[in-house]
């Protein structure tokens, strides 16, 4: 890092001597748009000749060889022009108003920024407002269903839990499917399990002034071997020239749980017990009432809060952005929550007319509590042993949760030890589990104007992830009579990833003729990860009174360390050419060379193609009043996947055997090999063809954006099975392939635009997934659970399961092949052929969703405001694997409250089976269940005061979250995925940390 930092230096100093030997005379400036923001690719034009400039991504600009007395003409598509004389003066600053015939964008696109006329690929921005519309920790969330062709699921509603995001369907098997992301070009990535804390939530959302989903190849292409999943582009809030101003911004509030499932109660449960065993262990069921409830113990209502300071302002020359925030969600069930301190600087400064540097540093520190839900295993014992919404709806209602003293009772203890194997759920709450982490996201740049219209800009990122998992499950929750050497168990695990990014990015933009237009950008970028992880587990504790805080009080003890290594080096240029404004042609290509793929294939090659034609200039429509704005878009484009395989997964391998070995009366740690060398794995390839519309009527009163695509991945990493002859049991390479196609539409209206302003937006997308191929033709379709399947020609993650066909009743056939019962389920024989058997099994239900869509709508009054958001999918399928637990009738742990109507010789029911101790369901269509929903995500209603002396502004505002949600789905909450970014098992609920319902007050005031 020093010697990057000296050629920083040797770099810029450079620059500056060149330019103070500039013997030319120049006029030389800045053109903002009304906000302050600089505008790029302003026209700069002598007046009556053909010699100008444009203006560069800041929108400064310098002309030579000015004469006395000329007269500048400053135009741009989308702004009303301006005619500025120049008399005596070498520096012209001027702001461009607004032209509403026209679109006036800019957005940000990879290494750069565009007009949003002169985009060619698929791009959808999203205003700061509208992602902290909602109070969220993490940036994805108030993405949810604000932009067409992203579909993004809550994996887990616990504070501070994990998202996934998927970018025009799922683009892999094996490998990841998560964009990627980049915070003022430091790269992020997004992965983990149902229980990981998602990096995302380690940055403030309200530090963000937009953000930018690139979509299609000719967007992302830029990106390379990184985008095969998309890109998002976040931009932080930096300093404006002017007035300083002070903003405080914050709110308080309060959750809740938005619905609970209905259990039997203690006598319902005391007559089910008595049917399955036959004891009468229960002697008067129904003296025992209602009993225990046990979700009304592990759900609370939790406060909410954020509060966050910030100052911006600054001279034409140096701009600073400050601002410190805290944020703190407790959660709906116990001893959960999620706390955030944050500090944020951006800095910019000017050293001369054409050198600039400047430096954005987030610093965070957060706390994960967590409790332990969404259990993996499928085994319907854990879901009430492992997750604590399992069980406490599994807890039998006749049992106590706490001793007399006010300890936690453990269950082992009670009714003579008949339910040692369900867990009291506070007993599960009771077990710390708590990640702390440090996150450091710093860049440093130097930018320099070389040459008129040649730029060159240096870039230093560095990301520094600190983070302490501590765990400890105390003794107390043990039974008296289950304690023993082993009781007691605690670990801590540290993990650090350092990632250390340099860009080196030169762009070249020219006007030709004042009809052509040209932009030429070339980077260079080098990238290092490097992870360590050190892992120290203790068990059989003397007593609680250190937790895990003395480790080395435990009598067995165990560590662990892993490290990796991993660099990406990138070659790439883009070239924008564009005509009259009315034709666009941008052409990409990128070089990627990655450690982690096999000898034969380091290197990947990416190129796109797009372009553009904005009919609306064409002549023939030029007498079309109410035609604002019409644009022509076409891209192709490959782009790659490299986060399908961790590194050194193509060489051979070796690790710890996982046991110990005896020789001589010595035990020895054995090692054994454990991959087998692919030196022809490479990346993850997808090819994208893109073809979209954008359409604005009345003045921009009413727009549509519609994109049509295809999506061709193939190479996709899989793990294919081996001949046991081979010493080996399976190899990772390029076997797969995948395909999504869909089609998006995104529309805006502004309705009224009076003293009365009312403004609607809308999205939807349709998205279809289908497997073409799994390793080559060999496997056609291969089980990844008891029912989720991956099938060539069917999109992944299917549900194949038995058909429900009722209960068996008395005097009928129960049919050979299944562990079919009198009372029990009765399964369809779909071929006819007398026995239930696999060819029994067909496809019941589709996770991925027909369509997905959002709503939301502005109005205002006079100081009043007002605005709503509703989101929602439709056509998707959930697989409720906990109803498929808690309506099996074995006994020893609570049901459904359906149950109760189940089946006797006395109630021939046809929905539910009789209790028979031991049992087991078919796993069937009966809990294949309907996942569409609508949600109320927010409504919000706010007042601006009259203004204060002193004070610029003062809003205040009530806002309501996640406020009803209509759906026939059964279980907690429809938009659930236990296995969280899983390719494969999609749509499946084993009970996982429902989202909140949150009212809450607000309040903003800028000094």
């Amino acid at each position: 890092m020093r010697h990057l930092f000296c050629l920083f230096w040797f770099v810029l100093s450079t620059c500056g001597m060149a330019i103070a030997q500039t013997p030319d005379r120049t006029v030389a400036g800045r053109v903002t748009s009304q906000t302050g923001e600089g505008l790029p690719g302003v026209n700069v034009v002598i007046k009556g000749t053909q010699k100008g400039t444009t203006t560069d991504a800041n929108g400064r600009y310098s002309l030579t060889g000015v004469p006395a007395g000329a007269t500048l003409t400053f135009s741009s598509i989308g702004f009303a022009s301006q005619e500025v004389a120049v008399g005596n003066r070498s520096t012209i600053d001027l702001s461009l108003s607004s032209d509403e015939r026209s679109l006036s964008e800019v957005v940000v696109v990879g290494y750069g920024t565009q007009r949003k006329i002169e985009t060619t690929g698929s791009i959808a921005s999203v205003k700061a407002a509208d992602i902290v519309q909602t109070p969220v920790a993490n940036v994805a969330q108030g993405l949810q269903a604000r932009v067409s062709g992203i579909q993004i699921n809550q994996n887990s509603g616990a504070p501070g839990g994990n998202i996934s995001v998927r970018i025009r369907g799922t683009n892999s098997i094996n490998g990841t499917s998560e964009p990627l992301y980049i915070v003022d070009g430091i790269q992020i990535s997004n992965g983990g399990g149902i229980n990981d804390v998602s990096p995302l939530s380690t940055i403030n959302p309200n530090d963000i002034e937009s953000v930018e989903v690139l979509k299609d190849a000719s967007a992302t292409a830029i990106y390379g071997s990184r985008a095969a999943n998309g890109v998002i582009l976040i931009t932080t809030k930096r300093g404006k020239a002017g007035i300083t101003r002070v903003t405080y911004d914050g709110y308080y509030g309060t959750q809740q749980v938005n619905r609970k499932l209905p259990v039997l109660n203690a006598s319902e449960f005391a007559q089910l017990e008595n049917e399955v065993f036959r004891n009468n262990f229960y002697q008067n069921p129904s003296s025992l009432g209602e009993g225990v409830n046990w979700q009304n113990l592990i759900f609370r209502e939790a406060p909410i809060q954020n509060h966050q300071l910030s100052i911006n302002g600054g001279s034409e020359k140096t701009q600073l952005a400050v601002s410190a925030n805290y944020f703190d969600q407790q959660g709906i069930v116990i001893n959960s929550g999620f706390k955030r301190y944050s500090v944020r600087v951006n800095l910019d400064h000017r050293i001369s007319e054409r050198v600039k540097m400047g430096a954005s540093i987030l610093g965070s520190y957060s706390v994960s509590k967590n409790v332990p839900y969404g259990t993996q295993n499928l085994g319907d014992a854990d879901v009430v042993t492992s997750s604590i919404l399992g069980a406490a709806v599994g807890a039998p209602p006749t049992l106590q949760p706490y001793r007399p003293d006010g300890s936690i009772f453990p269950f082992g203890e009670q009714a003579n030890g008949q339910y040692r194997e369900v867990a009291n759920p506070l007993g599960l709450a009771a077990i710390s589990n708590q990640i702390a982490i440090r996150r450091t996201l710093a860049n440093f740049y130097g930018e320099a104007s070389l040459l008129k219209g040649l730029t060159y800009r240096a870039s230093f990122n560095v990301d520094l992830d600190n983070r302490l998992r501590d765990v400890y499950s105390p003794r107390s929750i043990v039974s008296r009579n289950d304690l023993n050497d082993n009781s007691g168990s605690g670990s801590k695990t540290n993990e650090s990833n350092t990632v250390l990014l340099h860009e080196s990015i030169m762009t070249y933009a020219t006007a030709l003729a004042a009809q052509h237009s040209l932009k030429i950008t070339g980077v260079f970028a080098t990238q290092s990860n490097l992870y360590d992880q050190n892992v120290i587990n203790a068990n059989g504790f003397p007593n609680d009174a250190t937790a895990n805080e003395a480790l080395q009080l435990a009598l067995n003890r165990t560590v662990s360390s892993f490290r990796s290594k991993e660099r990406l080096d990138s070659y790439l240029g883009r070239i924008n050419y564009g005509f009259k404004d009315r034709y666009f042609l941008d052409l990409t290509a990128r070089v990627d060379g990655s450690s982690k793929f096999g000898a034969n294939n380091k290197y990947g090659f990416f190129p796109a193609v797009s372009g553009g034609w904005r009919i609306i200039e064409e002549p023939f429509l030029k007498g079309i009043d109410w035609l604002t704005d019409l644009k022509l878009r076409a891209s192709w484009g490959i782009t790659g996947n490299a986060g399908g395989i961790s590194p050194y997964r193509s060489l051979a391998t070796v690790s710890a055997s996982g046991s110990d070995y005896q020789f001589n009366h010595v035990y020895q740690t054995g090692i054994n090999p454990s991959g087998i060398a692919n030196p022809d794995l490479r990346w993850e390839r997808s090819i994208q063809t893109n073809i979209g519309l954008d359409l604005s009527l009345f003045n921009n009163r009413l727009s549509l954006v519609m994109d049509v695509y295809n999506k061709d991945t193939r190479d996709l990493l899989y793990v294919k099975g081996l001949p046991l002859s081979s010493g080996y049991g399976s190899i990772v390479g390029n076997f797969a392939r995948l395909q999504n196609q869909g089609i998006e539409l995104a529309t805006n209206a502004r309705l009224l635009q009076g003293a009365v302003r009312w403004d609607v937006s809308a999205n939807a997308t349709i998205n279809r997934n289908k497997i073409v191929d799994l390793d080559g033709g060999v496997t056609r379709e291969r089980f990844v659970t008891t029912y989720s399947v991956l099938s060539v020609g069917q999109p992944l993650g299917m549900f194949k399961t038995y058909v429900f066909d009722g209960i068996n009743q008395t005097g009928e056939t129960i049919l050979p092949g299944y562990d079919g019962r009198l009372g029990g389920h009765k399964i369809r024989d779909i071929n006819g052929d007398g026995t239930i058997n696999s060819a029994d099994q067909i496809f019941t239900g589709n996770p991925n969703p027909t369509f997905i869509f959002g709503f939301s709508t502005n109005l205002a009054y006079k100081n009043f405001d007002f605005s709503a958001f509703l989101s929602g999918t439709q056509g998707n399928s959930i697989f409720n694997q906990a109803r498929f637990a808690f309506e099996t009738p074995l006994g020893q742990r609570n049901l459904l409250k359906g149950v109760v109507n189940r089946w006797s010789p006395t109630n021939p029911n046809n929905e539910y089976a009789s209790a028979a101790q031991g049992s087991r369901l078919p796993v069937s269509d009966r809990f294949v269940e309907d996942g569409s929903y609508l949600r109320c995500k927010n409504i919000t209603l706010g007042y601006t005061l009259p203004k204060f002396k002193g004070i610029e502004r003062v809003r205040v505002y009530a806002s309501a979250n996640n406020l009803f949600t209509i759906t026939n789905y059964t279980g907690f909450d429809p938009e659930v995925n236990t296995f969280a970014g899983n390719n494969t098992v999609i749509g499946v609920d084993n009970l996982v940390y429902p989202p909140a319902r949150s009212f809450l007050g607000g309040l903003q005031v800028t000094f």
